[in-house]
């Protein structure tokens, strides 16, 4: 693991190495995200040149308007650092990236599932040209060491050229919904960025990055690479298809919602597994359960969050995350990468995952949601008297008053959700509501 915001230390990366992809943005970070671009690149390219490397190769943004957003126009000055060394550079510069667990296909996704009719700003009769992640992983692979492909740059794209209202409607009618949209010139970046952040699962950063790009044409160059490497370029809607193969299948490997920058939480949290004993309040419950039931609950822990909600008045959950989406948080349209699977490292809705370790039979989450103190929500199936038991536990530390009165003015809830929650758990069979 390498944080190329600071220099690297020598020796950190072997020297034995052939090719370097470069594929960092920090567009999700917010505040000024160019320095901080620019910076990785230096970083970046002072540590590949003490190594043996022969070519960097960088997924870009096309970059064909003459006038650019931020993000595009960092997108390009990361691409004159990087060739600015001694290492040939290979650029491969795409617009939108079609395939599950991407920014763009979710917040897509997100706008097509969730509002019937639409009221849109004007840039969505921007022009686009989307590509298939199938195909961007076959450019990149297909240039890996090839000399005539050194020290140039490729514009990559699928076959189809779409505004963004063109993306949206098609994509519904792949999945079989009906959708009406309708734009209107009255929405400005800001009005468009709230739009973005309250009904998709992207931060709000993110959002004022999109929308800025989004009023940029992103048409690709013509050009023979694909017909070089011999990629069959795949159209839009067999793109989509596809994408939901993958996530029909629960093969979602990762999604850019699992990234720490997606949230305020430094990723040195993923060190703190231990969760504080002291200064804390502390929310405890015990059930017993037989032997049999031990793997059916362990799954039903497995489960929790997403689709499936929190086993207990998903409601007061949906408005929590509202809530935590008015004053700048994540809320709960994150929801989880699998239906079944978790991992360390994972969002899921408005937590990150700490330790999933199912083998031990214990999950432990920490809030990224806005609270005035830490948060921290443990299951774990373990003996008690020498017969099973679930344990949970809500730890909260709070900060200041506030966080004291935060804490006794939930107190009510928390009686009436957490008794629900541990009495779901155990349950053998679930039919609880999907929430909305």
């Amino acid at each position: 693991e390498v944080d190329f915001l600071e220099p690297l230390p020598e020796n950190l990366i072997p020297a034995e190495i052939d090719v370097a992809f470069y594929l960092i943005h920090s567009m999700s970070a917010g505040g000024d995200f160019e320095s901080r671009e620019a910076k990785t690149a230096h970083h970046f390219l002072a540590g590949m040149e003490r190594t043996q490397c022969r070519q960097i190769i960088y997924l870009s943004g096309i970059v064909n308007d003459d006038h650019l957003s931020p993000h595009l126009r960092s997108r390009h000055q990361v691409e004159k650092i990087l060739s600015s060394g001694s290492i040939a550079l290979t650029t491969l510069r795409a617009g939108i990236i079609l395939g599950s667990g991407s920014a763009s296909f979710e917040i897509i996704r997100d706008l097509v599932e969730k509002l019937p009719v639409m009221i849109a700003p004007k840039w969505l009769a921007t022009l686009c040209q989307p590509i298939a992640v199938r195909n961007v992983i076959q450019f990149l692979s297909g240039v890996i060491l090839q000399e005539k492909y050194y020290n140039n740059n490729y514009d990559i794209a699928g076959p189809d050229v779409l505004s963004y209202k063109q993306m949206l409607l098609q994509f519904a009618k792949v999945r079989g919904l009906k959708r009406s949209i309708f734009i209107v010139p009255v929405m400005t970046p800001k009005l468009s960025s709230y739009w973005l952040y309250f009904v998709t699962s992207t931060s709000y950063p993110l959002a004022v990055n999109l929308v800025h790009s989004m009023k940029v044409p992103v048409v690709a160059k013509p050009n023979d690479l694909a017909k070089e490497l011999k990629i069959e370029l795949i159209p839009y809607k067999m793109a989509i298809e596809l994408a939901f193969q993958k996530i029909e299948q629960n093969l979602v490997l990762s999604s850019w919602k699992d990234a720490f920058v997606s949230s305020d939480t430094p990723s040195e949290w993923m060190q703190q597994i231990v969760v504080p004993a002291y200064g804390c309040y502390k929310d405890i419950k015990w059930r017993p359960i037989s032997e049999d039931e031990v793997g059916n609950v362990v799954d039903n822990i497995w489960q929790i969050g997403g689709k499936k909600g929190w086993y207990y008045a998903n409601w007061l959950w949906r408005i929590r995350g509202f809530l935590d989406k008015l004053v700048g948080g994540v809320g709960l349209r994150r929801g989880r990468r699998s239906l079944t699977e978790i991992k360390s490292g994972d969002a899921l809705d408005f937590w990150r995952v700490l330790i999933a370790d199912k083998f031990g039979k214990r999950l432990l989450l920490f809030a990224e949601m806005k609270v005035p103190g830490e948060a921290w929500l443990e299951f774990k199936v373990m003996k008690k008297d020498n017969i099973p038991h679930i344990r949970q536990i809500a730890t909260f530390r709070p900060k200041g008053l506030w966080g004291r009165l935060y804490w006794y003015a939930v107190l009510p809830f928390h009686y009436f959700i957490f008794n629900g929650m541990i009495d779901n758990l155990v349950k053998k069979e679930l039919n609880l509501p999907t929430p909305v």
